[in-house]
């Protein structure tokens, strides 16, 4: 099972759900571990550290946060992008399906954007 980390712009809706749907999934809430207001580049870093995927809706920053990551050959666990087009239902199921299916180190160096 995939480790995730819900940034603070994250619908917190989704992760309730996705708890409820699957309760052994491992979801971190930024807010919960002290990243609240933090730069993108601080939170990726505790995410590499912990080996944990990042899910955002911050496409505009976030996304090029990880891509400097990359770029500069640091660890970056990966990055899914859940667009706010997305009913709750629909990014639920994808974020459940992505860290039921998914292994630690699986999407390495990747951003994507749910659904898969």
């Amino acid at each position: 099972m995939l480790p995730l980390l819900a940034d603070e712009d994250f619908d917190n809706r989704v992760v309730r759900g996705a708890l409820r749907q699957e309760p052994a999934l491992d979801i971190l809430r930024a807010q919960d571990v002290g990243l609240d207001g933090r730069d993108d580049a601080i939170v990726l870093e505790y995410a590499a550290a912990k080996g944990r995927a990042v899910l955002t809706r911050d496409v505009r920053t976030m996304t090029v946060a990880a891509w400097d990551r990359v770029a500069a050959e640091l660890p970056m666990p990966g990055v899914f992008a859940v667009p706010a087009s997305l009913s709750l239902v629909e990014a639920i199921s994808a974020v459940v399906l992505l860290a039921v299916c998914s292994h630690e180190g699986e999407w390495e160096g990747q951003v994507r954007f749910l659904p898969l």
